[in-house]
């Protein structure tokens, strides 16, 4: 079975399926990966099975339990995960990607022209987006960094009852328990632990949801939040 349909057959377990532009759009999306990836470092991930499994199908892992609606920002999307594929397939979602290397801004730019879709890119760092404050329905993260850290760069742009939506893997759990400081400072409860298996790997998606808002002396400088982590129970 080739691997896009294989693709294509995973999704529908779960109720999704792809039309033709969806299915042109992720085919377009492999090959810039591809190769624009010979002349930058995008992924380590580049043969065809990788990029549609371990990229866009895990991608999509939180919209199998999350509908996501609305706006959402993607910190730290590199080359557009999990932001790209949850637009390919949700494309009245308003995406706003934050994205600190110029050349993957770049990337990113080129590939939404590609596919036809509209999305916000800045090249900035999410701690100093604070006209961004508190805007956002979702704020998703994937493989950015450790989870104490990254609920310090993320909550504070999701708006009151908005989620932020945190990919890991299997030490997404022991990840959480350090995050139970940041998350109560920041104004965020856990809502949902989604757990399943990719390619034989552990896939946690942790949900939190805002239930206050964010002091607004958070977020701290980067220099401070890696000096002194939000960590503990």
């Amino acid at each position: 079975m080739e691997i896009v349909d294989r693709f294509e057959k995973k999704l529908k377990e779960h109720q999704i399926n792809l039309n033709d532009i969806q299915r042109k759009q992720f085919e377009i999306y492999a090959s810039m990966l591809t190769e624009w990836n010979q002349k930058m470092n995008l992924t380590s991930i580049t043969d065809e099975e990788g990029i549609y499994m371990k990229h866009f199908y895990d991608s999509l892992i939180p919209s199998f339990d999350i509908n996501f609606k609305g706006s959402l920002c993607d910190v730290g999307s590199g080359a557009g995960f999990p932001s790209i594929p949850l637009k390919i397939m949700n494309p009245e979602l308003d995406v706003t990607i934050i994205e600190t290397l110029g050349k993957r801004v770049t990337f990113l730019n080129e590939l939404c022209h590609a596919l036809g879709i509209e999305a916000v890119l800045l090249h900035a760092r999410a701690e100093e987006c604070h006209e961004l404050r508190e805007t956002f329905d979702y704020v998703t993260a994937r493989a950015v960094a450790n989870m104490p850290l990254l609920c310090e760069l993320c909550i504070p742009l999701v708006k009151l009852g908005g989620s932020f939506v945190v990919m890991k893997g299997a030490n997404g759990r022991d990840e959480l328990q350090e995050s139970q400081k940041a998350l109560t400072l920041l104004g965020c409860e856990v809502k949902n632990i989604f757990e399943t298996s990719l390619e034989g790997m552990s896939r946690i998606n942790i949900e939190c949801v805002k239930v206050k808002p964010t002091p607004k002396k958070y977020p701290r400088t980067f220099s401070k939040m890696k000096k002194n982590p939000l960590r503990g129970e």
